[in-house]
């Protein structure tokens, strides 16, 4: 029996614990667990798939490196939430991004198969300031409370409901042509 079969049913608390100690079957099989919820995190926030591969690459590069500093192996999935939202905050900093977040576009990759409305979310979605984006797929995609993501953000939760609020008025601005009946659509 090979190690993906045998860790298949395992819990994760357990992979994680196993992992914590140098198991690469169970870290393996994590990412195997993980690995598409966190590309669409990641392709919520940055609105790149290839941005969003390469950050979600790198927040699991990070897992890796420190899983045996986990101290609670069942707090995985939130640990590696908190690694993604800093490998993305990483990289505005880094391209000074929080000024230019409005002049993002989304990319799609070619073939990838995304609706109208979708690919209208990912548009709109990128022409809110990177706070906004953050705060708003956190509370929106990930369902956090307003506590969760200033304990995972570092801002002020007065300042998450504000780019929450914001952000959301903006995106039903943006996104108006949804909700308007046949009759009234221009």
């Amino acid at each position: 029996m090979g190690a993906r079969a045998r860790y298949s049913q395992v819990q994760e608390a357990l992979l994680a614990g196993l992992a914590g100690t140098g198991d690469r079957a169970a870290f393996e099989e994590l990412v195997r667990r993980r690995q598409s919820w966190l590309r669409k995190l990641m392709r919520r926030l940055c609105a790149d798939p290839v941005l969003a591969d390469d950050l979600a690459q790198q927040a699991f590069l990070q897992a890796w490196r420190n899983i045996g500093h986990l101290r609670r192996p069942g707090s995985f999935g939130p640990w590696l939430k908190r690694l993604a939202v800093t490998a993305w905050l990483q990289h505005l900093r880094k391209k000074d991004a929080l000024e230019d977040a409005d002049e993002i576009e989304p990319h799609h990759a070619a073939g990838e198969n995304i609706d109208g409305l979708s690919a209208d979310l990912d548009r709109a979605l990128s022409r809110l300031s990177g706070p906004e984006r953050l705060c708003v797929v956190l509370a929106y995609h990930e369902g956090m409370t307003h506590n969760e993501i200033s304990e995972l953000t570092g801002l002020p939760v007065g300042t998450v409901k504000s780019h929450i609020r914001r952000g959301t008025g903006r995106l039903k601005a943006l996104l108006s042509p949804y909700s308007q009946s046949p009759e009234e659509a221009p």
